[in-house]
């Protein structure tokens, strides 16, 4: 079995301060979150389970914050933001969490809270996720404007596999023969 290629940024340390971009898409591609309407995220039952949960990570994570984030169809784009050790969000050393725990922790939880309400086991999110260290104002706000714009861009989108039928699962009907 081949060693899978890491895409974190070697030897850097993911529980430093710092503002991060991150994209976690569903396995295949699917479409499992809602869909795009006249340009605006129209969020189902899981795509509320994932903004709910989301928004919570700073609850469960002292020293975390959200910025802009977004749920699409089938993917989540957000910028975290760890504070550094010692200013007054992040006091406690024993506080510090990594980039990865928290994604890992959101990907497990929403698993979970599918699995046992809706039963679905189909569900399940891609391996890893992308991620991008922002290292400065100009960057930041380039981000936050993708992200915003995001949803007006789904047409468009890379991600959006239902664009051209190759959505992997029936939900969103982009395979449906009718």
């Amino acid at each position: 079995m081949q060693k899978r290629k890491t895409n974190r940024l070697q030897k850097y340390d993911y529980s430093q301060g710092g503002y991060y971009f991150v994209t976690i898409c569903t396995k295949g591609r699917g479409e499992w979150f809602g869909k795009i309407e006249n340009g605006a995220m129209v969020l189902n039952e899981y795509g509320a389970i994932a903004a709910i949960y989301w928004a919570d990570i700073p609850k469960y994570y002292p020293g975390v914050g959200m910025d802009e984030w977004v749920v699409m169809p089938n993917h989540i784009h957000g910028i975290i933001v760890i504070s550094p050790v010692g200013t007054e969000q992040c006091s406690v050393p024993t506080q510090r969490v990594s980039l990865s725990q928290i994604i890992k922790s959101f990907k497990g939880v929403m698993i979970k809270r599918i699995r046992s309400e809706f039963g679905d086991i189909r569900f399940a999110w891609q391996r890893s996720f992308y991620d991008h260290v922002i290292h400065n104002e100009t960057s930041l706000n380039r981000i936050r404007e993708y992200i915003k714009n995001n949803p007006k861009q789904w047409d468009m989108d890379i991600e959006n596999a239902c664009r051209t039928g190759q959505c992997p699962i029936p939900v969103c009907g982009a395979n449906s023969t009718t």
